[in-house]
């Protein structure tokens, strides 16, 4: 199993190409308000974190270190240890990518004026 596919159940992903599966996850990892507030935090400091992010964000440990796993799954953010701490940072070369999926599939163009 490659970082883009999760096994969803009833989903059945695997009927779906590899490229609309890469989107599915991508929308999901900004599907939920404390993932986009992390991320945004870590463009705006543009260095490694190493703990804040509770005080930044406003949820409990547990919380936050779910959603860093979940983010951290996609390869959106790394993550090095250093001493008793993880630092995370925006994995820019995968955040590339990611960008680059999600712009195709957004900057489709309607063709058709005719539909209801």
């Amino acid at each position: 199993m490659n970082k883009y596919t999760y096994n969803m159940g009833l989903a059945k992903t695997e009927i779906f190409t590899v490229e609309q599966n890469k989107i599915a996850l991508f929308a999901k990892v900004f599907g939920h308000p404390a993932r986009v507030a992390i991320l945004e935090h870590l463009f705006k400091i543009n260095t490694c974190i190493c703990g804040d992010l509770v005080i930044e964000i406003g949820l409990a440990q547990p919380t936050i270190s779910q959603h860093l796993k979940e983010l951290k799954h996609l390869g959106l953010i790394r993550g090095n240890v250093e001493g008793t701490s993880v630092c995370y940072c925006i994995d820019q070369k995968n955040w590339l990518k990611m960008k680059e999926v999600m712009l195709h599939f957004l900057n489709q163009d309607i063709s058709k004026t005719d539909c209801c």
